[in-house]
């Protein structure tokens, strides 16, 4: 916890979930420097998923595009970026981009409306 929030701000916090043996990440690392591999997820999305021997959840989060929940399980916070970027393009501003905005929106959930007002956005 840092004294000014109360809240557990830090790099111990983003890596709390993190698990390195959750086959997810080492998806997103290939498809990361992959660009054939990312051109079949792009068209195949399922049959790149059948060559992981990924979990049924990590599979539905991925399918669903719900990074709260690849969190959870134990993906890398740097890697739920890359994988938003892959999957939604990087667009031209930092920070509001589709792939930005889905990220955010999918780990606040219920809370992503009030954030933005406090941003002023």
């Amino acid at each position: 916890m840092t004294p000014a929030t109360g809240r557990a701000d830090g790099p111990e916090s983003a890596l709390r979930h993190f698990d390195p043996r959750l086959r997810a990440n080492d998806l997103v690392q290939d498809l990361k420097w992959d660009p054939a591999l990312r051109a079949r997820f792009e068209s195949d999305e399922q049959a790149v998923l059948d060559g992981y021997p990924l979990t049924a959840a990590e599979r539905a989060a991925i399918r669903d595009r719900d990074f709260r929940r690849l969190f959870e399980l134990g993906l890398h916070p740097y890697l739920l970026a890359q994988l938003a970027r892959l999957v939604y393009g990087t667009g031209e501003k930092a920070g509001t981009s589709g792939a930005a905005t889905a990220l955010i929106r999918s780990l606040l959930g219920d809370r992503y409306d009030a954030y933005m007002a406090e941003r002023g956005e």
